[in-house]
């Protein structure tokens, strides 16, 4: 059975096979959720993530898309970087945050990951309110099929994103 839950944490000692990140388009650490993995990763991450940048995505990673790379010393073996919209540069498609979401998601499956952990995509510097950001990503996550992933936990870090993700959470069918 597949579950989708909410908790008020710290994604950086969430337990998962993977944990997304949140992260700028360069991949090479930055603030919040990002500088958090980044930190708690030690030097593995953004070594790897170097890696990806020199081999994948030379030009950044795309807003919406998705890669993977080892965890370093984080309590999972990958994490998943996605790149949510900057609603402060007029980014305000909210395809855009559900992309972040699902190619996530399809990252995941390929990897064969049976949990994964989220942050709240897009709801920090990057400007998208609290409900808007919740009912994006919830959506987008119940609407996937995310073959073999048998937990997603979307991990909050205040109690107005945790609020607000369990409200979306509690609409679903």
């Amino acid at each position: 059975m597949q579950t989708i839950d909410a908790v008020h944490g710290n994604l950086t000692t969430e337990h998962a096979d993977a944990l997304v990140n949140a992260a700028n388009s360069t991949l090479l650490g930055g603030g919040g959720v990002d500088g958090a993995l980044h930190a708690a990763a030690g030097g593995a991450l953004l070594a790897a993530c170097r890696q990806v940048r020199a081999e994948q995505y030379p030009a950044g990673l795309p807003v919406g898309e998705a890669v993977a790379t080892p965890a370093g010393l984080l309590p999972a073996k990958w994490v998943i970087h996605t790149v949510g919209p900057n609603r402060h540069a007029g980014q305000i498609d909210e395809a855009l945050l559900a992309a972040a979401y699902t190619n996530s998601l399809k990252v995941a499956v390929e990897l064969g990951v049976s949990t994964i952990a989220f942050p709240a995509i897009g709801a920090g510097v990057y400007g998208w309110d609290a409900a808007t950001a919740a009912r994006v990503a919830v959506l987008a996550v119940a609407g996937h099929p995310r073959t073999g992933v048998e937990r997603v936990r979307f991990v909050l870090f205040n109690d107005t994103l945790y609020q607000a993700f369990r409200d979306q959470l509690a609409r679903l069918p």
